[in-house]
């Protein structure tokens, strides 16, 4: 008996007849877990903001809805030093990037924002499940690592919201709404 593999078809010659025969697929193996939950709703966020910070004009970056809310660019500066804060602490660095003022031009806050998700792209890459309940000094409190990672995810998404808004306020998409 001779088997050919076509694709994700088996054709099986057997007895001088030609048989069609399926063969069972196997999905790529999706880590899961809560750790790779965390990852997973990090990687949607991270996207979603910088695909924001990408495609809002540099010279919108200075908009705000009403005169009492932030800008644009400062809600992209909030976003970075909340991140530097939390993924620094879960990294146990020290010395942490700085940010710059909310009327620098797009190139400076989109690279502290970069900064700050290279910062947590290290923190969210040394989680694991086992290391779940590791306890961290933030300020004068003490946060678990998947508080801290779960945290950073939460606080991005209502980030992301704001970003959102004002990119539809200035008659732009927002990532999550593209075709």
């Amino acid at each position: 008996m001779k088997t050919h593999s076509i694709r994700n078809t088996a054709l099986v010659l057997a007895t001088g007849l030609l048989i069609h025969v399926a063969v069972a697929q196997t999905p790529a193996a999706i880590p899961t877990g809560p750790a790779a939950e965390a990852q997973r709703g990090y990687a949607g966020v991270k996207a979603n903001i910088l695909k924001s910070a990408d495609k809002m004009p540099a010279e919108s970056f200075s908009y705000k809805p009403e005169p009492d809310i932030r800008t644009f660019a400062r809600v992209l500066n909030h976003i970075s030093e909340a991140q530097l804060h939390t993924c620094g602490a879960a990294n146990g660095t020290t010395t942490l990037a700085t940010v710059p003022p909310e009327t620098a031009d797009k190139a400076a806050i989109v690279t502290a924002l970069n900064a700050s998700f290279a910062e947590c792209d290290k923190a969210f890459a040394l989680l694991t499940d086992a290391n779940l309940a590791d306890m961290f000094s933030v300020g004068d409190r003490k946060r678990s690592r998947i508080g801290l990672m779960w945290g950073t995810v939460s606080h991005d998404n209502e980030q992301y919201a704001t970003l959102a808004l004002y990119l539809r306020l200035k008659g732009i998409a927002p990532p999550t709404s593209e075709k």
